[in-house]
């Protein structure tokens, strides 16, 4: 195995010896911009403030991508949804980051997917798909860069029905169309805070902001009292954003998924789309992923009371609707007993003015959680508290231009730094344009989720974690070497994604503390 240094010359390098500069110089220079939260719209605040020229410190209070944004469905959506709710300008937008996220950002990251909506759902169902799918693929040709990213949407045959999705009923055709897939959700928000080192970003997971006074902002780091200054605060908390703005009004949403061994459905070669009975816009997927394994999802339940720091865990009336909307589309229908795993995450929805002046989030009054969470915008929210400026709502796809737009903000209120984003013109660590990264010289599977730097991954080891399982010894050891892991959950739950199985968890956590105790 290639000694430590090996990642030396990677860009943004998250290891041990930076986190110790990063923690000193932070408390005795202050920063321009302190972000607080390491999800995906925290990590691309953090991005688009340092490549502005701004000094920044990023702050989460465990580990990046530990809390909403390891939990979605893992899609890049064009917004489909939005159109169905004649949010126009959303579907554009969604539309627009998708196709950044395809073609400069993360070409890596994210690849095509279709979306099979089969005739035995009804044939009433898969025309509005078809006409659904029709009018996003003229929002998709409106916006730079749409144009040549995915197929059309199409009618197809029963023979084609088949070969995607083999689980489905036969004798019927269906409707297809295309859109995002996220090879890893958890992923993309390490290498964003990794770009974000290399832009000079301190990123410090472990360490909780609990106050903001003027300038001056109070952390707990790994147990220890510290206090620092910054221009300004960005609360890219999400659905814990309160904690730091009580006024934000919220919903949480939970959105669960179920995980399925991939033979149960055939090996799907595509989305399989059912909606749920009695909407027109919501809809169950069963998603193929790469590792034999399909997510089953999505629910769209409100959260009332304080929210958890514990990640949430599916209802079983959750899992009964997912199952039985499902199957009735499959010629074998999926059991309790075939599910092998199970997640959960919640959403931080901003509560419309409409819904009156009743509180949200810890205390909100049945008025306000009454709304249908599936029902609410995604639209986000800017809002300045003094010093603080709150970013929360919108989606992981537009993630890029909710951090622009809080960016722009700060640079106003500061008067420093380059007044537009660069972001969209920006690979991540890792991205190249397809034809570079047809020519690596690594495992094709690690080079979907580390790009171009799958060399150095194969370099550091290619024996299995857990056997029968394609994650490698390899993974763990840059994610302790170059991603900032510190704990066996960092490894399992986020850098890899192991831990969603619960028994292969078991499995691999002793090859985890190993990695961890040799310091990679």
């Amino acid at each position: 195995m290639p000694g430590p240094r090996s990642t030396d010359r990677l860009p943004g390098v998250l290891d041990a010896a930076r986190r110790s500069r990063d923690l000193a110089g932070l408390a005795a220079d202050g920063v321009d911009v302190l972000v607080v939260g390491g999800g995906v719209t925290g990590a691309g605040v953090a991005l688009d403030a340092a490549a502005r020229g701004l000094s920044v410190a990023l702050c989460e209070r465990t580990d990046l991508a530990a809390g909403t944004s390891r939990w979605s469905s893992k899609l890049v959506h064009g917004g489909l949804r939005y159109l169905a709710h004649g949010e126009v300008g959303l579907a554009r937008e969604s539309a627009r980051e998708r196709a950044v996220l395809m073609g400069v950002t993360a070409p890596h990251l994210v690849h095509r997917l279709p979306f099979l909506v089969p005739d035995v759902a009804g044939r009433d169902v898969s025309a509005l798909a078809g006409l659904g799918g029709r009018l996003g693929d003229a929002v998709r040709l409106s916006v730079p860069g749409g144009r040549g990213s995915l197929p059309a949407t199409a009618r197809v045959s029963a023979q084609t029905v088949s070969r995607l999705v083999p689980a489905v009923r036969p004798g019927r055709g269906g409707v297809v169309f295309w859109d995002g897939q996220l090879t890893d959700d958890a992923r993309l928000v390490v290498a964003l805070a990794r770009t974000a080192a290399a832009f000079g970003a301190r990123v410090l997971t472990g360490a909780t902001v609990t106050g903001v006074d003027g300038d001056r902002v109070s952390l707990t780091v790994d147990g220890e009292a510290l206090t620092v200054r910054a221009g300004a605060v960005v609360n890219a908390a999400g659905v814990w954003a309160q904690r730091l703005a009580p006024g934000i009004r919220l919903v949480p949403s939970r959105g669960s998924h179920l995980v399925l061994p991939a033979d149960r459905l055939g090996s799907p070669a595509a989305a399989l789309t059912v909606p749920l009975p009695g909407s027109r816009s919501r809809y169950v997927f069963a998603l193929p992923q790469g590792r034999g394994l399909v997510y089953l999802g999505i629910t769209d339940e409100p959260v009332t009371g304080p929210v958890p720091d514990d990640d949430p865990q599916p209802s079983p009336a959750e899992v009964d609707q997912l199952l039985a909307t499902v199957n009735r589309v499959l010629d074998v229908p999926v059991t309790r007993g075939d599910v092998v795993g199970a997640y959960a995450g919640l959403r931080p929805l901003v509560l419309p003015a409409s819904a009156g002046d009743g509180a949200s989030g810890p205390g909100a009054t049945a008025a306000a959680t009454d709304a249908a969470t599936a029902d609410l915008s995604r639209q986000h929210l800017l809002s300045w508290d003094g010093p603080v400026l709150t970013v929360v709502g919108g989606k992981l796809t537009t993630y890029r231009a909710m951090a622009a737009e809080a960016v722009d903000a700060v640079v106003v209120r500061l008067g420093r730094g380059a007044r537009r984003s660069p972001t969209a013109r920006l690979p991540l660590v890792g991205a190249a344009p397809a034809a570079v990264l047809s020519r690596v010289d690594a495992p094709a599977r690690l080079v979907r989720r580390y790009g171009t730097e799958a060399p150095v991954v194969a370099g550091l080891g290619g024996e299995p974690v857990v056997e029968g399982r394609p994650e490698t010894v390899g993974e763990l050891r840059f994610a302790v070497l170059a991603e900032g892991a510190r704990s066996v959950a960092d490894l399992l739950d986020r850098r890899t994604r192991i831990g969603l199985v619960g028994g292969e968890r078991t499995v691999a956590a002793g090859a985890a503390a190993a990695v961890l105790a040799d310091g990679a």
